[in-house]
C-alpha cells in the first residue's frame, strides 16, 4: 500500500469519526487487496470502535497476516464470524463486542494460537462453545457473556492456566460447570443460565440416588401390575381435571365477556392502581406519568429500532404512529421473573423520581411472557457516545463534564439515601445526556425485576472496566462497589478514555494511579482539557484526586456519596449551586405530578 493509499485509509477512518458513516464493506477489502499488492505494508493493529460501522467482517481479512490488534466493539456489525479469521495466526486482541453478529463460533477461531484477548461478548452469537478452545493455549481473557449460546461449558477450558478473566453469563448454557472453573472464577461469571449447576452454593446440581441393578429389575416384576393400576388412575384424574378446567374457563369468559374489549388483566388486585391501566389482546399496560400518552395497540404496532444491548435485555427506540419517540426495554424472559411478581415490582418504579435518573414511564406484559419497561427517549443517546462517539469539531469543556459529574453523583446519592437503591450496574453507557447537557442515571432498580435477585442487587457482569475488584469475591452490588463505578466515570470525563477499552495493558484506575506517581499527571488529562488548563487546572487537579479516593482497592477508604457530593461543591461552589437550583425547582416540578 503506497502512501496516498495509507492517507485514504485514514481518511476514512476520520469521516467515520466525523459523520458515523458506514464505511465498513469499504475499508477492509481495500486494506486486504493492497496488502496483497505490496507486502512491504504490514499493517499490526486496527481498532474503529463506538462508531457506527455496519455490515458484515469480510473475508478478506485474513489477507492482513501481520494484524496482532482487530477491535470494533460498540457497533452495528451484523452477519456471522468468517471462518477466513482464524488464519489471521498474529492475532493477540480480538474485540468484536457489542455489535449484532450472529451463527456460530466458528472453530477456525481456536487456530488463533497467539490471541491473549477474545472478547465476543453482547452479541447473537448461538451454538456451543467448541471444545478445542483450549488450543488458545496462551489467553488470559475470553469474554463470550450476553450471547445465545447453547450446550454444556467444555472442561478442556480448565486446562487454560493463563486465563485470568472468565464471562461465559447470560446465556443459554447447561450442564454442570468444571470444579477448577468454578473454583476459579466467581458466580458473576456464569449466573444468567437458568440450566447451569454448580457454580455457586445456590445452584446444585442434583445427584440421582442409584438403585442397584439386581433389586432394580426385580421391583419392576414385582410392581408392574400395581403401576399400570397407577398409571390408569392418573390418567383419569388428569381428564377429569382438564375438562374441569375447560368448564372454568369458559364460565370465566362468559362472565368478563360483558366488560369490554379492554381488561386491566390478571394480577390486577396485586398491583395498586397508581397509573393508567389497559390491555390489548391478553397483554396488560400499566402507564406512570409524562408527557406522552398512548395505548398497549400504539406501542406494540410502533417502528423499533435497536439503540442498545445491556445484561438484562436490549432497548429500542419506539416511534409511535403520531410521531412521539420512547425508548423501550425489552428484557429477557428467561431472566425476568414470574408476570405477577414483575407488576409488583415494575408499579414500584413509580415513585422514583429525580432530575437525574431516567424516569419509568410505563411497564407492559404480554401474554407471552414478554415484558417492556418504558422510559423518555433522549437523543444524545448515552454518556459513552457522547464521549467517545462524536466528531473533532464536537468539543466538552471542563464546566460541562463537572456539570455531568456533579448530576451523577445527585442521582446516585438520591438512590443510595432516598430509595435505598443500589444500582450494581453503573457505567457511562448506562447515562443519558438530555437536551440541556443533564445526565439521567438509567437501569436503576432493574435487578428487582429479575429472577437472580434475591433481596439484594446482584453484581452483573455488564460493566466492565467499572466493576470494583471485590466483585470478584462478592455475590452483590454494595454502595461502595456503586462508589468505585462513579470514580471510574470520572476519570472517564477527566482522561476522554473509555473504562472498557484497557489503556497500555491496565484498566483505566490503574493506569491514572501509575501516571500519578510517575509525576506524569498532566499526562493523564484529555487533550481538549488542556487548552483551558490555566482557568479550570486547579478544578481538574482536584476532581482527579477525589476520583482516585473513589476508586481505592479498599472499599472501606472510598468516601460515601453525601461526602462526594460536599467535595464537588467545594471544588466548583458556583456550578454546584446552579446544579443544586436546578435540581430543586425540577424536584419541585416532579412532585406536582405525583399522585
Amino acid at each position: 500500500m503506497g502512501q496516498s493509499q495509507i492517507v485514504f485509509v485514514a481518511l476514512l477512518l476520520s469521516l467515520s469519526l466525523l459523520f458515523n458513516t458506514t464505511i465498513f464493506l469499504v475499508l477492509f477489502p481495500i486494506l486486504g487487496k493492497n496488502q496483497e499488492k505490496n507486502r512491504s505494508f504490514q499493517l499490526q493493529a486496527l481498532t474503529a470502535d463506538h462508531n457506527r460501522f455496519s455490515g458484515s467482517i469480510p473475508p478478506s481479512l485474513n489477507s492482513l497476516d501481520k494484524l496482532e490488534t482487530f477491535t470494533v466493539s460498540h457497533n452495528q456489525i451484523s452477519g456471522a464470524i468468517p471462518d477466513e479469521l482464524g488464519s489471521v495466526l498474529r492475532l493477540r486482541v480480538l474485540d468484536l463486542s457489542s455489535n449484532f453478529i450472529n451463527g456460530k463460533l466458528p472453530p477456525s477461531l481456536c487456530n488463533l494460537s497467539s490471541l491473549v484477548t477474545l472478547n465476543l461478548s453482547k452479541n447473537h452469537l448461538k451454538g456451543s462453545i467448541p471444545p478445542n478452545i483450549s488450543n488458545i493455549s496462551g489467553i488470559t481473557i475470553l469474554d463470550l457473556s450476553e450471547n445465545d449460546l447453547t450446550g454444556e461449558i467444555p472442561a478442556s477450558i480448565s486446562s487454560l492456566t493463563n486465563l485470568t478473566f472468565l464471562n461465559v453469563s447470560y446465556n443459554d448454557l447447561s450442564g454442570v460447570v468444571p470444579s477448577p472453573l468454578s473454583k476459579a472464577f466467581n458466580s458473576t461469571s456464569f449466573m444468567g443460565n437458568p440450566q447451569l449447576c454448580g457454580y455457586s452454593s445456590s445452584t446444585p446440581c442434583s445427584s440421582p440416588v442409584g438403585v442397584p441393578a439386581s433389586e432394580n429389575h426385580h421391583e419392576k416384576r414385582k410392581l408392574r401390575a400395581k403401576d399400570v393400576i397407577l398409571v390408569l388412575i392418573g390418567a383419569l384424574l388428569a381428564i377429569l381435571l382438564l375438562f374441569c378446567c375447560i368448564l372454568l374457563c369458559c364460565l370465566l369468559r362468559k362472565r368478563t365477556g360483558k366488560k369490554g374489549k379492554y381488561n386491566s388483566g390478571v394480577g390486577e388486585e396485586a398491583v395498586p392502581r397508581t397509573g393508567a391501566a389497559a390491555a390489548a389482546e391478553g397483554g396488560k399496560l400499566v402507564l406512570f406519568d409524562g408527557p406522552i400518552v398512548f395505548t398497549a395497540e400504539d406501542l406494540l404496532s410502533a417502528t423499533a429500532e435497536i439503540m442498545g444491548k445491556s445484561t438484562f435485555g436490549t432497548v429500542y427506540k419506539a416511534t409511535l404512529e403520531d410521531g412521539n419517540q420512547v425508548a423501550v426495554k425489552r428484557l429477557k424472559e428467561k431472566l425476568a421473573k414470574s408476570p405477577k411478581e414483575f407488576e409488583i415490582e415494575a408499579a414500584a418504579l413509580r415513585k422514583i423520581r429525580h432530575p437525574n435518573l431516567l424516569a419509568v414511564r410505563a411497564f407492559y406484559v404480554g401474554p407471552k411472557g414478554e415484558k417492556l419497561l418504558v422510559y423518555d427517549y433522549i437523543p444524545k443517546g448515552s454518556l459513552s457516545s457522547f464521549l467517545h462517539a462524536r466528531g473533532p469539531e464536537m468539543l466538552i469543556d471542563w464546566p460541562t463534564r463537572m456539570k455531568i459529574a456533579v448530576g451523577i453523583t445527585r442521582g446516585l446519592h438520591y438512590l443510595h439515601d432516598q430509595e435505598n437503591i443500589i444500582h450494581g450496574n453503573l457505567a457511562s453507557s448506562e447515562i443519558y445526556i438530555d437536551d440541556q447537557t443533564n445526565p439521567r442515571i438509567a437501569d436503576y432498580g432493574i435487578s428487582r425485576l429479575m429472577v437472580d435477585d434475591k433481596g439484594t442487587t446482584t453484581a452483573t457482569a455488564g460493566s466492565t472496566g467499572y466493576r470494583a475488584p471485590e466483585l470478584q469475591k462478592l455475590k452483590a452490588a454494595t454502595a461502595n462497589t456503586d462508589i468505585y463505578s462513579l470514580g471510574v466515570i470520572l476519570l472517564e470525563l477527566l482522561t476522554g478514555k473509555s473504562p472498557s477499552e484497557a489503556v497500555e495493558g491496565e484498566d483505566l484506575p490503574k493506569w491514572v494511579t501509575s501516571m500519578v506517581k510517575e509525576e506524569w499527571t498532566n499526562e493523564v488529562f484529555d487533550l481538549e482539557l488542556m487548552k483551558d488548563v490555566s482557568t479550570t487546572g486547579d478544578e481538574m487537579i482536584s476532581t482527579l484526586k477525589l476520583a482516585l479516593q473513589l476508586v481505592d482497592p479498599s472499599p472501606d477508604a472510598r468516601p460515601a456519596v453525601q461526602e462526594v457530593i460536599r467535595q464537588l461543591e467545594e471544588i466548583n461552589p458556583n456550578l454546584a449551586a446552579i446544579s443544586a437550583d436546578d435540581t430543586a425547582k425540577e424536584t419541585h416540578q416532579l412532585e406536582e405530578i405525583k399522585p
